[in-house]
């Protein structure tokens, strides 16, 4: 039987995507989620593990690994998707901010890697962690400025775990910009956000989702970032 693969935040937009991807190749997933909708339900109804958790509780990741563990003595690979986009406008508390971005996408990431590993290790292949970061995590934002700096911090995991763990377990970051749009988007941002690459358009899921396939057949990729940006870095 084919060894599950964790996906934190799997019920919506990009996270789904991967979910519904893997349940195709005939993968088992888990899937963390914090809100229960009918996208949940739905990935349940076709065998998918999904696990309410919220990561701004102290006991979350201990709940998860002991949750993991009693469903799966193996895991093929855990993608660090789970993410918050939050901004200093709309968080006076900018102390609460920082340390909630820095949980989120840092220090549970972090906690998981090494409570998650020996799963990993227990695989029959060569296993892999692939950190979801940001195209912002290199180029910093004067908006997102905690994400920005909590998402560089989880690229900058990518290599020490990535030299903790070798030759057992690769791991890689994927930094991506515009992948989808929001539904209320409206058109003066999207012709605005469009024109920020050089590829111009909304790539959609599959571009992910083909990276991280890439790194997944890889057996020699490791604590390497790959962008997803259509040449963003290039404007």
């Amino acid at each position: 039987m084919k060894a599950p693969i964790l996906i934190t935040g799997g019920a919506q937009r990009i996270g789904l995507a991967m979910a519904k991807y893997f349940i195709e190749q005939d993968v088992p997933v888990i899937i963390t989620y914090r809100t229960k909708h009918d996208a949940v339900q739905a990935l349940e109804a076709q065998g998918v593990k999904c696990l309410q958790i919220d990561f701004d509780q102290p006991d979350a990741r201990d709940s998860l690994v002991t949750q993991v563990k009693a469903h799966t003595t193996q895991l093929r690979a855990v993608i660090h998707n789970a993410s918050s986009w939050d901004c200093e406008k709309l968080n006076p508390d900018h102390d609460a901010l920082f340390d909630n971005m820095m949980r989120i996408h840092a220090k549970v990431p972090y906690l998981l890697n090494l409570a998650l590993a020996p799963l990993l290790e227990a695989s029959n292949e060569v296993a892999d962690i692939i950190h979801i970061t940001d195209y912002v995590a290199e180029k910093g934002s004067p908006k997102h400025i905690a994400y920005a700096a909590s998402k560089a911090a989880l690229d900058n995991l990518s290599r020490s775990f990535a030299a903790k763990y070798a030759p057992q377990i690769k791991v890689n970051s994927i930094a991506p910009s515009l992948i989808i749009f929001n539904d209320d988007d409206d058109a003066d941002y999207r012709a605005k956000t469009l024109k920020k690459s050089l590829m111009g358009i909304e790539p959609g899921c599959q571009e992910v989702i083909s990276t991280i396939e890439l790194l997944l057949n890889s057996s020699y990729i490791t604590g390497r970032t790959l962008a997803v940006d259509g040449g963003r870095h290039l404007k």
